[in-house]
C-alpha cells in the first residue's frame, strides 16, 4: 500500500512538520491571537503521579446525523501568552482556533509527556464560554533513564523485563494526562494518541522497545474507560513503531495546504496503523485547523464532549 509513497517519505516530514509538535509554527504578520487569560501558577507545575484509575468498559454513544463536513481546531501549548512552559518548549501565543470551528482538540502536554499544557485549564473555559465541543490529545514519549526509573515499575507489564517496564511508562503517561484533564475540567471521551519524532526527547532505534511505550499507553486509556484514536501519518509512524497495527480510528495531519488537499487524507492510501480516518488537519494562517471526513460527522458523539 506504501510503496508509492517512500520515495517521499523525507519531503512528507518536512511539509508536516508544522503542523505537528502542537502547531510550531508563526502566524503571519498583524494576525490577531484572540485572549486567552495565562494561566496561575498551580498550572505550570506538573501534579505528582495519579491516584489509581477504575477500569471501566468504553460506553457505546448512539451515531448522530451525518452532517457533511464539520470544522473544528485544535490548540495546545503553541496558543498560550507567549513565554510559559518548560525552557524547551516555550509557548508562543498563537492564535485561537476560528469561530467556524465547532469542536477542538486540546493538547495535554508541553511537548513530550509527563509536562503539562500550562494553560490548560484557561483553555477549556474558553471552549466551555465558546460552547464547542471538546476532545483532548497527547503526545506519547520515549522515556529517559530517570523516567523509567519513577515510572517504570507500576502498570500492566512485568517490571523484571525492560520491555515490560517501558509498556509500564506508557501506562502511567496515560494515566498522568487524565490525572491533567480532571484538574483542569476538560471533559472528553476519547484522547488521541500523539506518536510523532519529539525533539530533545527522541525515541530509541528499538522499534520494540517504542512499541511497549505507545501500547502501554493505548492500555491506560482504555483501562480507564477512554476511546483512543490515533495522530500521525505514515512517515512518522513506521520510523518509531514500525508495522503496528493498532486498527484505531486516525487523525491525520497534512501540513501547510488547504482544506482540499487535507481532505484527500481521508482516502484509505493514507492508512498507517489500519483504522480509518476521522478527522484530518491542515495549517492555515498560523491555525491548525480540522475537518470530518466524509460520512464521520457521525461519530462526533464519540469523540467529543459538547459544553
Amino acid at each position: 500500500m506504501w510503496a508509492r509513497k517512500k520515495t517521499y517519505a523525507a519531503a512528507l516530514l518536512l511539509l508536516v512538520a508544522p503542523a505537528l509538535f502542537g502547531c510550531a509554527a508563526e502566524p503571519p504578520a498583524g494576525a490577531e491571537s484572540p485572549s486567552v487569560p495565562a494561566a496561575p501558577e498551580s498550572e505550570t507545575r506538573s501534579s505528582q503521579a495519579p491516584r489509581a484509575l477504575e477500569s471501566l468498559d468504553i460506553p457505546s454513544v448512539a451515531p448522530a446525523q451525518d452532517r457533511g463536513i464539520v470544522e473544528g481546531g485544535d490548540l495546545s501549548w503553541p496558543q498560550c501568552p507567549e513565554g510559559m512552559g518548560i525552557k524547551e518548549r516555550r509557548t508562543l501565543g498563537l492564535p485561537m482556533p476560528l469561530d467556524s470551528a465547532e469542536y477542538v482538540i486540546i493538547g495535554l502536554t508541553n511537548g513530550p509527556a509527563f509536562t503539562p499544557n500550562p494553560c490548560l485549564a484557561s483553555q477549556v473555559e474558553w471552549a466551555r464560554t465558546n460552547k464547542v465541543m471538546t476532545s483532548a490529545y497527547a503526545v506519547v514519549s520515549y522515556p529517559e533513564a530517570a523516567t523509567l526509573r519513577e515510572y517504570g515499575e507500576d502498570g500492566p507489564g512485568d517490571p523484571e523485563t525492560r520491555i515490560g517496564r517501558l509498556t509500564n511508562v506508557g501506562y502511567q503517561q496515560a494515566r498522568w494526562n487524565l490525572e491533567q484533564m480532571e484538574r483542569a475540567g476538560l471533559e472528553s471521551p476519547s484522547v488521541w494518541l500523539d506518536v510523532e519524532p519529539v525533539p530533545d526527547w527522541e525515541w530509541s532505534d528499538d522499534v520494540a522497545a517504542n512499541q511497549a511505550v505507545v501500547q502501554g499507553a493505548v492500555a491506560g486509556y482504555q483501562d480507564a474507560g477512554i476511546r483512543v484514536g490515533v495522530y500521525s501519518i505514515e512517515g512518522l509512524w513506521t520510523p518509531i513503531v514500525g508495522d503496528l497495527q493498532l486498527q484505531l480510528p486516525e487523525w491525520r495531519p497534512a501540513g501547510e495546504t488547504s482544506r482540499a488537499a487535507a481532505l484527500e487524507r481521508c482516502d484509505g492510501d493514507w492508512m498507517f496503523q489500519g483504522g480509518a480516518a476521522v478527522i484530518v488537519q491542515w495549517l492555515e494562517a498560523g491555525r491548525d485547523r480540522n475537518v470530518t471526513c466524509p460520512g464521520e460527522s457521525v461519530q462526533l458523539p464519540l469523540w467529543f464532549h459538547q459544553y
